[in-house]
Parts: C-alpha cells; sequence; structure tokens
C-alpha cells in the first residue's frame, strides 16, 4: 500500500524504538503504517481491524499512530511535502484557505449581542 518512494521520507522521520524489552517483537512500523490507513482509508474501527492481513491490532496501530503524531512525525512530512511541491512549481497559492478561528479579530468589532436564555423557567401564575 505505502510506496517505496514514500516510505523512504517517512522511515527518516519516525522515532528510534527503546532498547528492546521483554515481550513479543513489536510489528514492523511499514505494516503498522499501511494498519493505520487502512482503519482511515475504509472507516472501520481500530477494532475491527483484522489480524489476517499482518497488520498488527488495531490497538497496535492507534498506539504507534499516538506515539507519532507526539513525535510531530506527520506535521514534519507534511512539511517536507509542501517544500517539495513549492520548489516544483506545483502549489497553487491563490487556492489557499485560513482558518478564521486562529486569526485575531480586528479591533472596533462589535460585542456578541446578547442571547436570550433558553433554560427552563416557571410559568406566570394564573392565580
Amino acid at each position: 500500500m505505502v510506496a517505496d518512494e514514500l516510505w523512504a521520507r517517512i522511515e527518516q522521520l519516525l522515532p528510534a524504538w527503546p532498547e528492546r524489552s521483554p515481550g513479543p517483537r513489536p510489528i514492523d512500523d511499514r505494516r503498522c503504517l499501511e494498519g493505520i490507513l487502512f482503519v482511515l482509508y475504509t472507516g472501520i474501527s481500530w477494532q475491527q481491524l483484522p489480524l489476517e492481513l499482518g497488520f498488527g491490532s488495531g490497538q497496535t496501530c492507534w498506539l504507534r499512530l499516538g506515539r507519532w503524531q507526539e513525535a510531530g512525525v506527520f506535521e514534519a512530512l507534511h512539511r517536507i511535502l509542501l517544500a517539495e511541491l513549492n520548489a516544483a512549481g506545483l502549489t497553487d497559492w491563490t487556492r489557499a484557505c485560513v482558518d478564521a478561528s486562529h486569526v485575531r479579530a480586528k479591533r472596533g468589532a462589535r460585542p456578541p449581542v446578547r442571547r436570550r436564555s433558553t433554560a427552563a423557567k416557571r410559568g406566570v401564575s394564573t392565580t
């Protein structure tokens, strides 16, 4: 599933494994990445990842995904690929998008309108 060229880029970004500890041998990183991509592509849950495919268990792939995310593997890969695309002139920056939730609001903006409460209230007395 993962092309050799892409794997060569990803492999150098992966954190080194700690010294060998007792227990079963960890699943190969490449197979684990393929398991992660399989789950993300198909939309199945981690628990439904078939062991017969050789990717390891869903929990193994999920834990490895978290470990790599903490190490910044995907952010680094994203930056590398963007830089390569930009250097090759293949990035169309005219279609770039900015997430407004991270853009500072202009000064002098009106304060938000006070919202009427929708909480339950006691009914009006009719006596």
